[in-house]
C-alpha cells in the first residue's frame, strides 16, 4: 500500500479580499521507506504541501490518503491524534525544549503523545541516541550543542514515536553545508535503519541531489524531476 496518496490536492487562503492558490491541483504517490524532496523557491508552495500531508493544515478540495487514511476527514482533535501515531517532524530552527537536556528532548513525544512505560522509553531513547551518533551529548543542553548536533538530536526526536512518516521542512537550512551533508546523510541512513519515509523540502540544489525522488514546485504546482508517478489519476 502506499504510503502516500494525493488526487487534486488544492489550498486557497483568502487574504482580505484576494483569494491565494498555494496549491493547484496536486496529485502524488509515495511509496514506504522513500526518500523524498520538494524543491522551489520561497512562496512556491512547498511548506504548505508538507503541512497538509502532516495533517497541520487540510486540503481545500482533493483527496490526501495517509498510511491508509483519508486525512481530509479528520476533525483537529483526531488530526493531532493520528499525527502523534503516524507522523514525525523535523524543523529547520530545531524547536529543541532548552530547559531538556538532549535525552529529555527525545523523550518528550513519548511521555505527551504514547505514555510509554519508562523502561520502554529509555530503551527507545538510548537506541536512538547511539544510532544519531550523540550517546555522549545525552546529559547536554541544547546551547551546549552546535548546529548541527542540535539538528541530529531533532532527527532523533522525529524517530522515537517510531512514526511511518518524518517531514522536515528545509532541515538544513541554518547549518554550514559540510554538516548539511552528515544530517542528511543520517536521515537516510535512519531511514534504511527503521524503514520511515522521509519527505523533505530545500532550496539547495546540493542537497535536492541526495534525494531518490524529487518534485519542483513553481506557484503551488507539482512536477516530478526524476522517475514519473505512477498510480495517480
Amino acid at each position: 500500500m502506499s504510503l502516500i496518496i494525493g488526487k487534486g490536492i488544492s489550498k486557497d487562503y483568502a487574504v482580505g479580499e484576494t483569494v491565494v492558490h498555494a496549491i493547484k491541483d496536486v496529485s502524488i504517490v509515495i511509496e514506504p521507506a522513500s526518500f523524498v524532496c520538494f524543491v522551489g523557491p520561497s512562496g512556491s508552495g512547498k511548506t504548505t504541501l508538507l503541512n497538509m500531508i502532516g495533517c497541520l493544515d487540510r486540503p481545500t478540495h482533493g483527496e490526501l490518503s495517509i498510511v491508509g487514511t483519508d486525512v481530509t476527514t479528520l476533525d483537529q482533535r483526531s488530526a493531532a491524534v493520528f499525527r502523534g501515531d503516524n507522523i514525525g517532524f523535523i524543523f529547520q530552527d530545531f524547536n529543541l525544549i532548552p530547559v531538556l537536556t538532549v535525552y529529555e528532548n527525545i523523550e518528550y513525544p513519548l511521555i505527551m503523545v504514547q505514555r510509554w512505560p519508562a523502561a520502554e522509553r529509555r530503551k527507545r531513547v538510548m537506541n536512538l541516541l547511539e544510532a544519531a551518533g550523540i550517546l555522549d551529548q545525552a546529559d547536554k543542553r541544547p546551547d551546549q550543542l552546535s548546529g548541527g548536533q542540535k539538528q541530529r538530536v531533532a532527527v532523533a526526536r522525529a524517530l522515537v514515536t517510531n512514526p511511518r512518516l518524518v517531514l522536515a521542512d528545509e532541515p538544513t537550512a541554518n547549518l554550514d553545508h559540510a554538516t548539511a551533508y552528515r544530517i542528511i546523510g543520517l536521515m537516510k541512513q535512519l531511514r534504511d535503519e527503521f524503514d520511515t519515509t522521509f519527505v523533505f523540502s530545500t532550496h539547495d540544489p546540493k542537497i535536492m541531489g541526495e534525494a531518490e525522488d524529487t518534485y519542483e514546485l513553481e506557484d503551488g504546482q507539482l512536477h516530478q524531476s526524476s522517475a514519473v508517478a505512477e498510480g495517480v489519476a
